[in-house]
């Protein structure tokens, strides 16, 4: 007569440290994934102690509001650096937002797989270049343009806007940074839209297109209220990315402290603030304390974007 297999094998030797290895990369795992979230709490944690220093002083609503930055007399209005970045930057991704979508749109529903697969390693490559290239580009060529063409034909025509009439002499201006900037994100805003479009099933596409739509209908009806949510959250990521470019930025914006109100007026970004000025005049009481303060209201507006487009995307994508 046989003997009846077992249900469960005995636990051998080599199953038991089987699981010890598992169970030992699994803690090793997460303790690596846990680097990253722990050096965000260190940066925001050791900003805001450097920051505490002037916040004995003065208060958080009056350095926020305030205009006045003279830090010689104490000084520290962080208001015109608040504003010029959110111009630049709002300015900037109106002007990338629609050729990007559209772009994303072509090469998902209508390009070959031939133009695809050459226009990715341009999107990279454009992603990749180094940011003091697009300044260098933009004082050559998007200063002049700004000042020379766009500023007197729309000071013309559009002058009785406030947004266009402006008496900058150059065109060192938001509207310059906001070119630059559109540029430097247009790479990232493509990618995650073409990567968003690709998630809609195939199928979708093919029963519209069989009961008579057209590919336009198609596109518009079907697709975009798919991922409409998605492409939001990938301008807000794009918005976010804008927030803290500082190099190419500081080169073609003017770095005036002041409150623009015209795309022509300069204006003097949170980045370029801290870029210009951190290690320079240290001698000053509580300079350093407000650079830094700087640094820790540009990150904790930036953590608020990433945090919010991430939460969108993966409700989204589930």
């Amino acid at each position: 007569m046989e003997k009846p297999i077992p249900l469960f094998s005995p636990i051998t030797p080599a199953a038991v440290s089987r699981r010890r290895a598992d169970s030992f990369a699994n803690r090793a795992f997460f303790m690596i994934t846990l680097i990253p979230v722990a050096l965000i709490f260190i940066i925001t944690i050791a900003l805001f102690l450097r920051f505490l220093p002037i916040l004995r002083e003065h208060s958080l609503w009056e350095l926020v509001s305030g205009v006045t930055w003279k830090p010689n007399k104490g000084e520290f209005g962080f208001l015109p650096f608040i504003a010029g970045t959110f111009w630049v930057t709002a300015l900037g991704v109106a002007l990338a937002v629609p050729p990007c979508i559209l772009t994303a749109l072509y090469l998902s529903e209508y390009a070959r797989a031939t133009t695809r697969t050459l226009m990715k390693p341009l999107l990279d490559l454009l992603a990749a270049i180094p940011s003091v290239v697009y300044g260098v580009w933009g004082m050559l060529a998007i200063v002049p343009l700004v000042g020379d063409v766009l500023r007197p034909i729309l000071n013309r025509y559009l002058g009785f806007i406030p947004l266009f009439a402006s008496n900058q002499p150059t065109g060192f201006s938001i509207l310059a940074g906001a070119i630059v900037l559109a540029v430097m994100i247009a790479p990232f805003i493509i990618a995650i839209t073409y990567e968003v479009l690709a998630t809609i099933p195939q199928g979708l596409r093919q029963a519209s297109l069989g009961i008579g739509a057209t590919q336009w209908q198609t596109i518009r009806y079907v697709v975009l209220p798919q991922v409409l949510p998605a492409i939001i959250a990938g301008i807000v990521l794009g918005a976010s990315r804008a927030l803290g470019e500082t190099l190419a930025v500081l080169m073609v914006v003017g770095n005036i402290p002041q409150m623009p109100n015209s795309i022509f007026d300069a204006g003097y970004p949170l980045p370029a603030l801290i870029a210009n000025n951190y290690g320079e005049m240290m001698s000053i009481p509580l300079y350093d304390a407000a650079l830094l303060g700087a640094a820790f209201i540009l990150l904790v507006i930036i953590l608020f974007f990433n945090i919010l487009s991430t939460i969108v995307l993966q409700r989204v994508l589930k």
